[in-house]
């Protein structure tokens, strides 16, 4: 029975032989790796064609030493690291090396082109030769349509189309019009209705695709619902790159500090070109008067702002943690709960509310206030109030974080070490301050490093509750009170500022090396405390 059952599991289970196995993934190896050649040639070639030879090289790289490693004996060693390697490359090092080398340009919404695709652009502008322009109107034929050109006034066609299937017509249709019956008008059959707009509407892409051509070869191109007629470049393009207007003769040649074709005279042509301007961005935010003042109020009040946060946080999370640590109080699990609570929901829930609780007219904390002591405070429109109101929504946001940490920090210290200190008659003042607060500050003061650094990027809490406002009057670029630097840095990039994305770029990159440093002073305080 037993040896029954052995044979039909190994039955049920037939596997292949490991030689097969083998046999087949080794056959199997070069064609998935030459199609994954392909695959990721083709990719950077793709890029490559886009213009950005850069990030083609760049790509290039990254996939040969992929294959190298993944595909030759000698880089077995490195077949675990590289994924992370890469990780990094793509997601962390190229996103800031990509936003650093904007910082250097003067990328906008105004100078989004490069200079050759602007130069393209402006070359593909045509003007319509007024006097030789003609009016239509198209009339069915069967299935068919034809046009009939007439000058303006004219009650009778100059000249006549063969019928057209427009319905058909997908790209540029030369249409002889020397060939048809125009030239032996009037038609021997006379033409139907003209249609009316809202058809010529319909078929208005396949008219756009028609080129006529008079008996006396003009050309004759589409120029609206009514109108046919020859066209003229409106610039022309000079050997030293340079393009000169039709109309008048003007250069304009272009001025890479300003990102510009500009002429000799001063005027600007619209659009601008993404041009390298070295360190202007940062220079305008250290010398610019204008720019320099709102600049360093928000950064003064990022400062400010992430500084009294993890103060107020601190003290209040530690009083908290401290006063739950006496084994002698009631009820000290349930106290823990509700005091957890403004953690445990998520925060963008919490500003919402808090932001109708702050409300002038209908918030309750104006209600409460303004039957204790008459006073109704404007929280949103009132610089300092509404930077309060951020300090103390984000202070009830933060102090759970710092008591649950100083709580076990709190289990960590020798209970002998208050004993003692009962014995010789010290207070809870005393203990606090000579025993508890010396022996968790230590431990504790890396991870405020890193709640400080955290609220010196706490876009969400400043987006959600005051968007920024109220504003600063008479500056270039709006800015508000209550930004901090990373809120500015979008209001500038995507929101009223013209998006202004090499300025944002050029604050960013700072707002990252102060992170940086922050997160090396980090380092070195957990490095300590672990001595």
């Amino acid at each position: 029975m037993n040896t029954l059952s052995s044979s039909l599991g190994q039955g049920a289970y037939t596997t292949l032989p490991p030689t097969l196995l083998a046999k087949l993934a080794a056959w199997l190896r070069w064609p998935l790796a030459a199609a994954a050649i392909l695959a990721a040639l083709s990719l950077v070639f793709a890029v490559y064609t886009t213009g950005q030879a850069a990030w083609a090289a760049g790509l290039l790289v990254l996939f040969t030493a992929g294959f190298y490693i993944y595909l030759s004996r000698s880089g077995v060693a490195w077949r675990y690291l590289f994924p992370g390697l890469a990780g990094m490359l793509v997601f962390i090092a190229f996103p800031l090396v990509y936003t650093a080398q904007i910082g250097f340009t003067n990328y906008s919404s105004t100078h989004l082109l490069s200079e050759s695709r602007v130069r393209e652009y402006l070359l593909e502008q045509h003007d319509a030769v007024e006097d030789k322009v003609l009016a239509y109107s198209l009339h069915a034929d069967g299935a068919e349509f034809r046009l009939a050109l007439r000058a303006d006034g004219e009650a009778s066609p100059r000249w006549v189309s063969p019928p057209l299937a427009l319905r058909s017509v997908s790209r540029e249709l030369r249409v002889d019009l020397s060939t048809t019956d125009a030239e032996r008008l009037p038609l021997t059959a006379p033409l139907q209705a003209a249609l009316p707009l809202p058809e010529l509407i319909k078929h208005r892409d396949a008219l756009a695709q028609l080129l006529l051509v008079l008996p006396d070869k003009t050309e004759l191109h589409y120029l609206g619902l009514r109108e046919f007629g020859p066209i003229k470049p409106t610039w022309t393009a000079n050997a030293d790159a340079s393009l000169t207007r039709a109309a008048d003769g003007a250069v304009f040649k272009a001025n890479r500090e300003t990102g510009f074709f500009e002429s000799a005279s001063g005027e600007v042509l619209q659009p601008g070109f993404k041009a390298f301007i070295g360190v202007g961005n940062y220079t305008r935010m250290l010398f610019d008067a204008e720019f320099r003042g709102p600049f360093l109020a928000i950064f003064s009040w990022t400062v400010v702002f992430s500084a009294l946060t993890v103060l107020f946080s601190t003290g209040i999370g530690m009083l908290f943690a401290v006063l739950l640590n006496w084994e002698g109080m009631k009820y000290r699990t349930t106290y823990r709960t509700l005091l957890f609570l403004p953690y445990a929901v998520p925060g963008f829930i919490s500003i919402l509310v808090f932001k109708g609780l702050f409300n002038q007219n209908f918030g309750e904390i104006n209600a409460i206030l303004d039957a204790l002591f008459g006073v109704k405070p404007a929280w949103f429109a009132d610089p300092l109030l509404a930077k309060t109101m951020l300090v103390i929504v984000n202070v009830w946001l933060g102090y759970p974080y710092v008591m649950i940490l100083c709580s076990g920090l709190l289990k960590s210290i020798p209970a002998d070490l208050y004993e003692a200190s009962a014995l010789a008659g010290a207070g809870p003042f005393t203990n606090f301050f000579k025993i508890t607060a010396p022996l968790i500050i230590k431990p504790l003061a890396p991870l405020l490093v890193s709640a400080f650094a955290f609220n010196f990027n706490n876009f969400v809490l400043i987006a959600l509750l005051t968007d920024g406002r109220p504003d600063f009057l008479s500056t270039k670029l709006p800015a508000g009170q209550t930004d901090i630097l990373v809120s500015y840095t979008y209001r500038i990039a995507f929101k009223d500022s013209g998006s202004d994305f090499g300025l944002a770029a050029a604050i960013s990159t700072l707002i990252f090396f102060l992170v940086a440093a922050l997160s090396l002073v980090n380092l070195r305080l957990s490095a300590k405390a672990q001595k």
